[in-house]
């Protein structure tokens, strides 16, 4: 894909990894609506933003909404990047915490989807990204509920690519290992260090997926550090 005067939404803009990836976009010339809970601290003439909860469908309709208003075209790009995790033994996780992660992950991917979809195939072209983790790959004490969540959104992900191929949309699931942000503020005991990956050197690989010629889908993506502790 040519991303030039191509259009993105993206979700969890703010920071990490969605702000990588839409400052990224946004210099190679595309339009990026973002949604999120907090406004990003960047701007830019190609850039526009709605208060958005993922967890809620009514919050995502509203957002689709004035998409709609401010585009007339359905969107080339969906990056479903928004993701919450909490970390503890299974017999101590607080239910509440269960809801959120999985109302994050799993139902706000398959809101915006649900929501999108039909513009991209109607339109025969497209592409959605789901960002998974390596926790989507592999289970790991004390990442049980999280672990749980980036596993659905792992065959979420490889359903669509077989309902949607078809239609010529393609589906990629990208596996992050650790990466720099504040994803960890909510795990006890890990602090992001410099042995971690960049969000900016994700968001890069990320191009590169979407910047594959229209018959040729990833349709997974793993990358790791390759010494994953401090030194």
């Amino acid at each position: 894909m040519n991303l030039n005067n191509k259009l993105a939404v993206i979700t969890g803009i703010s920071k990490g990894i969605g702000k990588a990836i839409a400052l990224t976009l946004l210099d190679k010339g595309c339009s990026v609506m973002g949604w999120g809970l907090t406004p990003p601290d960047y701007q830019h003439s190609n850039l526009h933003f709605e208060e958005c909860n993922v967890r809620s469908f009514e919050s995502v309709q509203s957002a689709f909404g004035k998409f709609e208003k401010a585009f007339d075209k359905p969107a080339d790009i969906l990056i479903n990047n928004a993701g919450l995790g909490y970390f503890g033994l299974t017999e101590n996780i607080d239910i509440d915490e269960l809801h959120q992660i999985f109302e994050t992950n799993v139902y706000g991917t398959f809101y915006t989807c649900k929501l999108l979809i039909p513009g991209m195939k109607q339109q025969k072209s497209g592409h959605i990204i789901n960002i998974s983790s390596t926790a989507g790959l592999e289970g790991n004490p004390q990442i049980g509920m999280y672990a749980a969540s980036k596993f659905a959104v792992r065959g979420f992900t490889q359903s669509l690519f077989n309902e949607l191929r078809e239609f010529k949309v393609k589906t990629t699931c990208v596996y992050p290992g650790s990466v720099r942000t504040d994803f960890f503020n909510n795990a006890p005991g890990v602090t992001p260090h410099a042995n971690m990956m960049s969000a900016d050197e994700v968001a890069q690989n990320i191009i590169f997926v979407l910047e594959t010629t229209d018959n040729f889908n990833i349709n997974n993506l793993e990358f790791r550090p390759l010494i994953a502790r401090p030194e």
